[in-house]
């Protein structure tokens, strides 16, 4: 059995699971399945780079999942970066700082989720 743990450095865990049907397990699960289906995700984005709608799909894929497992400053971060792709007008000026702060958050919370994975008793690849 895994340990679950009941907050996260970053993470809004009561509202996740609070999403999740108050079933801390699934929450759990969810972050899992984070783990195995992002692990390469900063790398299909930097390949997305210089093609604006490859770049909103990566960007809101990794928005959408880390809203879904309470990820609170990489769900803001991409959400930034989502709505500057989103404005065909927005200064080009400014992705250059909004990509840095989404690659930090992202980077951040591999980090953290890995950590706690793997402390939980977790393998990747696998799920709880």
């Amino acid at each position: 059995m895994m340990f679950i743990p009941l907050q996260l450095e970053g993470f809004d865990v009561p509202d996740a699971v609070a999403r999740m049907l108050d079933r801390p397990e699934l929450w759990w699960q969810s972050v899992g399945l984070f783990l195995g289906h992002f692990a390469d995700w900063n790398v299909r984005w930097a390949e997305s780079l210089g093609d604006r709608s490859a770049e909103r799909r990566c960007v809101h894929a990794i928005r959408s999942a880390a809203t879904n497992i309470g990820a609170i400053a990489l769900a803001e971060r991409a959400a930034r970066l989502e709505c500057w792709l989103n404005d065909e007008t927005a200064d080009p000026g400014g992705v250059k700082e909004l990509r840095g702060e989404l690659a930090e958050a992202f980077a951040r919370t591999w980090q953290v989720c890995s950590e706690a994975w793997q402390q939980s008793g977790g393998e990747f690849g696998t799920v709880a």
